[in-house]
């Protein structure tokens, strides 16, 4: 499994300059298969240190990153939950998407305008924020009115539903995201996923900015991080300027680049990896001579759900796992010696897959 991440933002904040650094970086990754599925959809390898190294150590034949997909979507406007500028279906490709990456403009460009006249990072997250909320409280009232007529049954189910979408409302209402309305029982949590809510998508902002601000932050910035601190979201500082040369560049010239600029990453490999932990992502490896491979799974995963990332026939027919912690592998150099120190754990259907581990499935069909 991948997962995907939409891009949103006004017009002109730096929204499509990101989507083509993507999409850049996706072609220029020599011996990473790279696709585009369609036009406004780029697919990514995740960089990934230890997969590196494991090819050091196998010498495979064929090496799989896992992936991430972005989707650009369409540039919003206000109006748009009432189909305003490309509205319903900027709105629809939200939902479609596992997360939300916000572009927020913070640079100031006079050959750059800006949709409301002047740089505001704040009132920009609003607009889009309300338009979001907009739209999702449509689709509250329409499932609310249903509930209601239904619960005149007398059925407890029934009202417990039309109870939680009531109080959906009232959180909506109030100019808050769905994100921050916790279901209280298990039924809650099915409502919750089955209203399939624009605003219950997790969120990080990308905070546009121009070089100068790329390691020292203006109050733009600020704007941004006082904002996301009182949702809890993670914010990525970009310069999607940067972002496009970079991408550009062969794999082993961009580090030296980012020194220059005073960064450790990119924000592009930023904004990967902080949407795994958005998600709650893990990753574990399949290795041998033929193929080192990177595959993406939920944290929580039992070795038999992994195992059927592979393929359905290793979850049906899953005897065990041997395992191998990435540690232990970089630090002793071989598979070999990992087994001399007793270090190889046979694991059965109860094992909970962590980050890093390399594992053989052993199956029978």
């Amino acid at each position: 499994m991948g997962f995907n991440c939409g891009i949103i933002g006004l017009p002109n904040v730096g929204k499509s300059t990101l989507f083509n650094a993507i999409t850049a970086a996706g072609a220029a990754a020599e011996n990473y298969p790279f696709c585009t599925i369609d036009p406004n959809i780029g697919v990514v390898p995740v960089p990934d240190k230890r997969l590196d190294t494991l090819v050091k150590l196998y010498k495979p034949t064929k090496v799989t990153p896992t992936a991430i997909e972005f989707v650009d979507i369409a540039g919003l406007v206000k109006g748009a939950s009432k189909g305003e500028g490309l509205g319903n279906q900027f709105l629809s490709h939200i939902r479609d998407v596992n997360a939300i990456c916000h572009v927020v403009r913070c640079f100031e460009d006079e050959n750059v305008v800006h949709v409301d006249g002047n740089v505001n990072p704040t009132r920009d997250i609003e607009i889009i924020e309300a338009e979001l909320i907009l739209k999702d409280l449509e689709t509250v009232e329409k499932k609310l009115s249903d509930t209601d007529k239904r619960s005149k049954s007398g059925d407890k189910k029934i009202r417990a539903e039309a109870d939680f979408y009531a109080r959906i409302r009232e959180h909506l209402l109030s100019g808050r995201l769905a994100l921050y309305e916790k279901p209280e029982t298990p039924d809650e949590e099915i409502f919750l996923r089955d209203l399939h809510l624009l605003t219950a998508k997790p969120v990080m902002y990308i905070a546009n900015v121009d070089e100068k601000h790329l390691t020292a932050e203006d109050g733009y910035v600020k704007q941004v991080r006082e904002l996301a601190a009182k949702e809890g979201a993670k914010v990525v500082v970009a310069c999607t300027k940067i972002e496009a040369e970079i991408a550009s560049m062969p794999y082993d010239e961009r580090e030296e680049f980012l020194r220059e600029l005073g960064v450790k990453e990119s924000g592009l490999d930023q904004v990967i990896h902080e949407g795994y932990a958005l998600l709650d992502l893990i990753t574990f490896f399949t290795a041998g001579p033929k193929e080192v491979k990177a595959w993406t799974i939920n944290r929580g995963f039992l070795a038999p759900q992994a195992a059927g990332e592979i393929h359905t026939d290793f979850e049906r027919g899953f005897i065990k796992a041997e395992v191998i912690k990435y540690q232990d592998l970089a630090e002793l150099g071989s598979e070999l010696a990992v087994k001399e120190k007793g270090l190889l754990h046979i694991e059965g259907r109860e094992y909970v897959v962590e980050d890093g581990d390399v594992i053989f499935f052993r199956f029978n069909v």
